[in-house]
Order: structure tokens, then C-alpha cells, then sequence
């Protein structure tokens, strides 16, 4: 099974950047995209509906703004959009496909660099969160959750780490919140479970040559529960195109 996760910073300039060209050749079973920019209704185009995939979105109020999407060449049992508070649902940043043995998300945090107040509410929905992967334990079934973190775990994810430890993704808070949960919560890393290569990036800010210098962050996950640690067998993340600041993560499972 082949999970992708990206994060588009807007699925029509993405789209005009080749990234739907790029995605069906990589015989993905499960495509899991994040900050859309659009609402479902905006994209009945065929350009944003590759044969042989199913897509749902769960759009924001807000036009131009957020929203999650799933595309899957397998119909699910069941979709579920939304946390139940919010911040997320009002924004458009959870959607869930439920499949036989597994279950896989795509979800989206809100960035808290603009100020100290979006760094507060970052915080804030950062809890809430928790309390979602806190229930989901509960469960009997496998959970996949991918998308945009907008946290560095550990010094290996970020460039100039050092400098950076003040500035929001690299928080003593935020990397504290990451450790809890591939802690003692005990959810996986999908990535960092197969690839222990140090300097791998998801994202690159916009200055000049950030991303042919290789100064980023790995902000984009693919978060397992831990019955599926052993079936994760490869990971990688594509560089050869640029479709949007991020870059599609992509995890091979043996499922």
C-alpha cells in the first residue's frame, strides 16, 4: 500500500505545476492532500479528478482558504470529516477514510508564525489534537495520519536548528508535543521508522536558493499507530519537481 501526503499551499497552482501528472504515475493507492486553497465545488474540472481515483474534500468556510482532501483508488467504507471543535472544522482540516484494516487521515495545523497570537492558537489546537490521537488509542484498528505538522521533532529536521529554536515549528513546546506522541503515547514516525538520513526535508522557506541549499524542515509526517511499525518498508520524499514549497512525502506498507 502507497501513501502519499502533500501539502499543496493551494491544489490550483500545484495542479498548474504538474503535480496531478506527477501523482498517477506513482501507482498510489491512497493520496492525502492539505492547505487546498478551494472548495470541492471549484474543482469539477477534470484536471482535479484523475481517473481511477475517488475524491473527498472537507472544505473551510473561508474561501481561498485551507481544507483537507483524500484521493483513493479503493471506494472506503466510511468518510468522516472534522474533529468536533472548531478551529478544525471550521477551517476545513480533517478528513478520514476508512478502509478494511485501516483507516487514513489527512490533516492540517495552523501555522503560528505571523505573531504571538497565532502561535497561541497553534498551541491551543496543537492540544485538541492530542486529545483526538488520546481517543484514537482506543481503537481497534490501524490509524495512518498524514499531513502538515508545521513541527521539526529534532535537531535532524531543520536546518540551522540552533538559531531557529525560537521561532515557531522549532518551539521547546511544540518539539516537547512531538516527543509525547512518538513517546510515550507510542505512535510512529513513519519516515524516521525506515529513513535515518539527517537533512530530510519537506519544506523550504521562499527566499532565494533555500531549496537548492537545502535549508528547511521536515514538517510533513505520516504518523502510524504502533501495531503498524513493521509493515513500513520504505520512505522518501520527492524532489525532482516544485509544486509547492512542500514536497509529497511517500511511504511504501506492507498492507
Amino acid at each position: 500500500m502507497r501513501v502519499i501526503t502533500f501539502n499543496t499551499q493551494g491544489i490550483e497552482q500545484a495542479t498548474d505545476n504538474g503535480f496531478f501528472q506527477w501523482m498517477v504515475k506513482q501507482d498510489a493507492d491512497v493520496v492525502c492532500l492539505q492547505d487546498l486553497r478551494a472548495k470541492d465545488y471549484q474543482l469539477d474540472d477534470k484536471r482535479y479528478r484523475p481517473d481511477g481515483y475517488e475524491a473527498y474534500f472537507f472544505d473551510a468556510f473561508e474561501d481561498g482558504y485551507s481544507g483537507v482532501a483524500i484521493y483513493t483508488r479503493v471506494m472506503p467504507k466510511a468518510i468522516m470529516t472534522g474533529l468536533g471543535f472548531e478551529q478544525c472544522d471550521f477551517n476545513g482540516r480533517f478528513i478520514q477514510a476508512d478502509f478494511d484494516n485501516v483507516s487514513v487521515a489527512s490533516f492540517s495545523v495552523p501555522s503560528g508564525l505571523k505573531s504571538d497570537e497565532a502561535q497561541q492558537a497553534k498551541d491551543e489546537y496543537l492540544r485538541l489534537l492530542k486529545g483526538h490521537f488520546t481517543k484514537t488509542l482506543r481503537k481497534r484498528r490501524e490509524f495512518i495520519f498524514c499531513g502538515s505538522l508545521l513541527i521539526a521533532h529534532k535537531p535532524q529536521d531543520l536546518s540551522n536548528w540552533y538559531v531557529n529554536q525560537k521561532v515557531s515549528g522549532f518551539l521547546p513546546q511544540e518539539r516537547e508535543w512531538a516527543e509525547e506522541l512518538f513517546g510515550d503515547m507510542g505512535y510512529v514516525d513513519a519516515f524516521r521508522q525506515v529513513n535515518h538520513v539527517d537533512q530530510q526535508y519537506t519544506w523550504w522557506p521562499d527566499y532565494n536558493k533555500a531549496r537548492d541549499l537545502n535549508e528547511g524542515a521536515r514538517l510533513d509526517y505520516q504518523i502510524t499507530t504502533a501495531n503498524l511499525r513493521k509493515t513500513i518498508k520504505s520512505a522518501s520524499i520527492y524532489r525532482g519537481e516544485v509544486f509547492s514549497a512542500h514536497a509529497p512525502l511517500i511511504i511504501d506498507y506492507d498492507l
